[in-house]
């Protein structure tokens, strides 16, 4: 595979529902520029695209993969990214890596949920974008009802694209093309016809404005439609040259845009990190501008360090051509960068660059993960964070509370590839549990109680005593002293005040944390030779058990504030669900372009799974974001089951 120049260069991300074709197609185009002799199969585990063992054990893309077809003295950097929802990060990661999107869609199932969000995802990155009707070999397959489908879903942008542009399809362009110019308009209105040249001018910015939405047809099993689909790419869908310019900021944070020239100084962006079992960690870069060549040193902007370009190489698949020298807009890979993250800017150091990383979304799902072997903790952390590098949209995160490893990511499929990876590539086998809840005890009464300490046996004994009154306090700790006459030492309070704290750790109802008390000390005895810090704190221990079972203790969970954005037709089963997880909704607000937000506080306890609930609830059409808003008394009836289950658990 050889380096192309900048204008025969093409950067194309494959989006769409999954099962639409994405990973065939590329088959198609590479067994018809004769890469490969036959057309591997998703079924067969033998693509090029889907070469991870667990995307062949699985059936489907798990990741991004970047898939060159050099086709009439031109390369197009196809990059197959996976349709299921839970790994939406690779999506994110390969658009920021090209100047246009073709979304597949099935010519049987017609517009998905997929179809939907690849079509949202293009939208916000707003980047040109293609619809390409796979599968139009299948029975009863009606191809202008999909259109017109799309053309009502998506809007009068949508309009069909054949190669050579002829007849009724030139027809139906000609109104798209005109609304594409000034000039183009004003000669459409005078009824004077087009030039060619003037037509494909009018359609190219049609499409790089995204005010035209071409529609191409093919079947990727018998090659029907893949020339065609290739020569209308080549010739419609943007270069590298052609970008207005990528935003980034100078080392001051000052805005810059860098335009895609070899003449201007190097800077490249990962957009995403593979780790090889052999090889290592392989970096994949879009070169953004300049040229990049073997050897070369180049200044990770977010690291603050350099790194030294060692191999770098073209990928196809799993398959590895030779690089020596890169030029701007085309996409490489290179290993063993010591420092280098997805998300990341290598530039030339004297002309400073940092582009913005990738966005990938919040997790929606946390599950617990332990080890089923004692003694694998190390090897989970090890592993997970290698896991990272490759796929930033998942984290980990260590409760220090309820002593869980936690693992976050946008669903069940993405958690269970994450624990399978673990197994098979770094020998750990882990169990997913549900995360426990980080309650909280309190008081909702007063008590005055005494604790006093007393132990005598043999040399010096063990003395002290308090009174203290316990009450609640918007504080999470308030602690003050009413002593007089010198019932306690001035110096043994802090250990009283210490005492209690440390009491605090484990309430008496479950033993969670104890949160909202006022303690005052005000009374008490002491002895000249047997009292001691460690007995004023032993005694201040005594009266806080009793002092907190006498001012009626109660459990208190953590609320959630929930904001879910839902289809209005979902509106119902999603408001009756809320209720359900005895929500309070405090309000809606109408989106943009269609449906609702619902804003609602929920308790945590009820909200574990819901990830997968909704989506099943919304065919995937729904997403919420969550974050902790306060401490709320947990109903006396549940309150009882979770005491009843904590005592058994320390059991």
């Amino acid at each position: 595979m050889k380096g192309y120049t900048s204008d025969a260069i093409r950067n194309v991300a494959l989006v769409g529902h999954g099962g639409s074709g994405k990973t065939t197609l590329l088959e198609a185009a590479l067994l018809s520029t004769g890469v490969i002799s036959r057309l591997g199969r998703v079924e067969d585990g033998n693509t090029v695209s889907d070469y991870d063992k667990m995307e062949i054990e699985k059936g489907y893309s798990i990741s991004a993969s970047v898939v060159p077809v050099e086709y009439k003295k031109m390369k197009i950097n196809f990059i197959d990214t996976p349709g299921y929802f839970d790994f939406v990060g690779d999506v994110n990661s390969a658009l920021r890596a090209c100047e246009s999107a073709v979304i597949l869609v099935d010519a049987f199932s017609g517009i998905q949920v997929g179809t939907e969000k690849a079509w949202n995802s293009c939208k916000e990155y707003n980047i040109p974008t293609f619809f390409l009707i796979n599968k139009i070999d299948k029975e009863n397959v009606d191809v202008d009802k999909v259109v017109t489908d799309l053309q009502h879903k998506f809007g009068t942008s949508v309009v069909m694209l054949s190669e050579p542009i002829e007849g009724d399809v030139r027809e139906s362009l000609t109104e798209a093309v005109a609304e594409s110019d000034e000039e183009l308009l004003e000669k459409y209105f005078g009824g004077e016809e087009f030039t060619d040249e003037e037509f494909i001018r009018g359609l190219m910015k049609g499409i790089a404005s995204r005010s035209i939405t071409p529609v191409m047809t093919c079947c990727a099993l018998d090659g029907r439609g893949i020339n065609e689909f290739l020569d209308i790419i080549l010739k419609y869908a943007p270069s590298p040259v052609q970008h207005p310019g990528y935003p980034g900021v100078d080392a001051k944070g000052e805005p810059v845009v860098r335009k895609t020239e070899n003449g201007a100084p190097a800077s490249a962006f990962v957009f995403k990190t593979l780790a090889d079992p052999f090889v290592g960690k392989i970096s994949l870069l879009k070169v953004v501008s300049g040229k990049i060549s073997q050897g070369v040193e180049l200044y990770n902007a977010r690291a603050e360090k350099s790194e030294k370009m060692g191999t770098i190489f073209f990928l196809r698949g799993k398959t590895q051509g030779e690089a020596t020298t890169v030029e701007a807009g085309d996409i490489v890979a290179a290993t063993k960068l010591q420092y280098t993250q997805t998300g990341d800017t290598l530039c030339d150091k004297a002309n400073y660059i940092q582009y913005p990383p990738v966005m990938f979304p919040e997790p929606s799902l946390y599950m617990a993960i332990e080890a089923k072997a004692k003694g694998d903790e190390d090897k989970i952390s090890s592993g997970i964070g290698k896991l990272i590098e490759e796929d930033p949209s998942f984290t980990m995160v260590r409760n220090a509370e309820t002593h869980q490893t936690l693992i976050g990511g946008q669903g069940d499929i993405q958690i269970g590839i994450i624990t399978a990876k673990l197994k098979e590539k770094y020998g750990v086998d882990v169990d997913l549990i549900d995360q426990k809840i980080a309650y909280r005890e309190t008081i909702k009464g007063n008590s005055d109680v005494q604790g006093k300490h007393k132990k005598q046996s043999g040399g010096a004994g063990q003395y002290g005593d308090v009174h203290i009154r316990f009450s609640p306090s918007q504080e999470i700790f308030e602690f003050s002293e009413e002593l007089f006459g010198g019932s306690v030492p001035k110096n043994y309070v802090p250990a009283v005040e210490k005492g209690l704290k440390e009491s605090m750790e484990k309430g008496p109802l479950a033993g969670f944390q104890v949160v909202n008390i006022k303690a005052v000390l005000y009374d008490g005895s002491y002895h000249d030779v047997d009292s001691n810090e460690m007995a004023f704190k032993i005694a201040a221990s005594l009266a806080f058990k009793k002092g907190m079972v006498e001012a009626k203790p109660i459990l208190l969970e953590p609320v959630m504030h929930v904001e879910v954005t839902v289809p209005d037709e979902y509106m119902g089963d999603v408001m009756g669900d809320m209720n359900k997880r005895r929500g309070k909704i405090l309000g809606m607000e109408p989106l943009h372009g269609g449906g609702q937000k619902v804003i609602a506080e929920v308790p945590q306890a009820e909200m574990f799974k819901y990830a997968i609930i909704l989506r099943s609830m919304t065919q995937a059409r729904g997403s919420f974001t969550m974050s902790f808003e306060r401490y709320e008394e947990v109903p006396p009836h549940l309150s009882e089951k979770i005491i009843a289950d904590s005592k058994s658990e320390d059991q």
